[in-house]
């Protein structure tokens, strides 16, 4: 299956159908959205609200629920990953996140202020089916491709996610911008109606993808509990063992751990602390998906040069300066942001996922349970990120503290790779 044109076009189809939920409900659409529901329900000037007693703000609340929703995900992704490689069933594991995610980004059509907490947990479900799906689609990439491979169709896969997205993005903001081309549609019904569509997106797009990928080999397990264990004992062991690995991952640990937290709070934090309008906003980060696909081409490109530590050792780099001039901007400056940000968002992403397939031990039959770890670094970046960012931002008072927060987290990345230059050169 190796270099088999079909089947990496399978796996490259699933990057286009997940990337939309990444646009739209984490980055554009959805925050706005849910920024008009909680001052809706605020009876406050300070536009917060109550739930079991605390008070919280939008932006803060929302980064907790990131957070408890990939603090699941950590703990699932092991044991299911090694099920998969025990069990042969990456596919069906695969198929199972893609429906859970794609049916609950469907049900969010039906957010009002009336359901907030529902809605809330139909959004934590799909960020759940969103991380798991990742997990074994990833797991492929070693599977369906040499090493040699690897960057250019790790790149490609974010480059046609990043075009989908904006695809269909384009599509929503029609209908937020345009509303009397489909019959003066109002602006909330719009917002849901883009939920829906990237339920349906995924869905649609998920299935080819599935069924364009290598077929399940079933294999019976005697003790799924001691054989689960045995082998997450041995993963672990292997994963010490391999120094380079060892540095790679805990510098990926916390350089993804800025990267994504900015990912996932940029639109609330231009909606509610710099008081970007909403189709201001949804534009500017429309434009940062665009540049990430150029972003990602050109990281591949170096990559071949420089090589892959260094291209994102110095990405991380640029990625400090980023955090520190958050701190500072005002309206103006968080457009020019948004550039770099697209730049280095798309090739870091995609590298890094490479990378980390260059230092799985050759011909393994362990891809899903190596794959579930890198997971659980990305994961649990996200959840210490945008659960610092919360915590901090609700502490002292400012979501400016948390953006310096970030920048240290791209430092310590910095470190663990400068000093993964000095071992195996990938």
């Amino acid at each position: 299956m190796q270099n088999n044109s079909q089947v990496q076009k399978g796996w490259i189809i699933y990057d286009w159908a997940n990337s939309a939920h990444a646009t739209v409900i984490v980055s554009t659409i959805f925050p706005v959205y849910y920024e008009n529901i909680i001052k809706n329900l605020s009876t406050n000037t300070q536009k917060t609200i109550f739930l079991w007693g605390i008070e919280f703000s939008g932006n803060i609340l929302f980064s907790y629920m990131v957070a408890i929703s990939f603090l699941v995900a950590v703990f699932l992704h092991p044991f299911l990953s090694v099920l998969a490689d025990e069990s042969g069933r990456k596919k069906a594991f695969m198929r199972f996140f893609v429906y859970l995610g794609g049916t609950s980004t469907l049900g969010l059509f039906f957010f009002t202020k009336e359901n907030l907490l529902f809605s809330m947990f139909l959004v934590m479900l799909s960020l759940i089916g969103f991380s798991g799906s990742l997990v074994f689609y990833n797991a492929y990439l070693p599977q369906i491709a040499t090493p040699d491979q690897y960057d250019k169709l790790s790149a490609k896969g974010y480059m046609w996610g990043y075009i989908g997205s904006v695809l269909l993005m384009v599509q929503n903001l029609s209908m937020l911008l345009a509303p009397g081309l489909y019959g003066g549609m109002s602006e909330g019904f719009a917002c849901r109606l883009s939920f829906g569509l990237v339920g349906f997106w995924w869905l649609i797009f998920g299935q080819y993808s599935l069924y364009l990928l290598p077929k399940d080999e079933p294999k019976k397990i005697e003790n799924f509990t001691k054989q689960t264990f045995q082998k997450l004992n041995e993963i672990i062991k292997e994963i010490s063992e391999n120094r380079s690995m060892t540095i790679f991952l805990w510098g990926f640990f916390f350089y993804n751990m800025g990267l994504q937290t900015v990912m996932y709070i940029a639109g609330i934090f231009g909606e509610s602390e710099l008081h970007i309008k909403g189709g201001i906003l949804i534009v500017t980060i429309l434009l940062v998906q665009i540049l990430a696909i150029v972003g990602a081409y050109f990281f591949a490109f170096f990559s071949k040069k420089y090589g892959n530590v260094a291209v994102i050792f110095w990405a991380t780099i640029l990625w400090i300066g980023v955090c520190l001039s958050a701190y500072f901007i005002n309206q103006t400056g968080f457009f020019v942001l948004a550039i770099f940000i697209g730049l280095l968002m798309g090739g870091i992403q995609s590298l890094s996922r490479a990378t980390f397939a260059k230092y799985l031990p050759e011909n393994t039959s362990k891809r899903n349970a190596y794959f579930g770890f890198y997971e659980i670094t990305d994961k649990l970046g996200i959840v210490l990120g945008t659960f610092s960012y919360g915590f901090i931002a609700q502490m002292t008072g400012s979501v400016r503290n948390s953006v310096v927060a970030l920048a240290i987290y791209f430092f310590v990345g910095a470190i663990f790779l400068f000093f993964l230059k000095t071992t195996k050169k990938i």
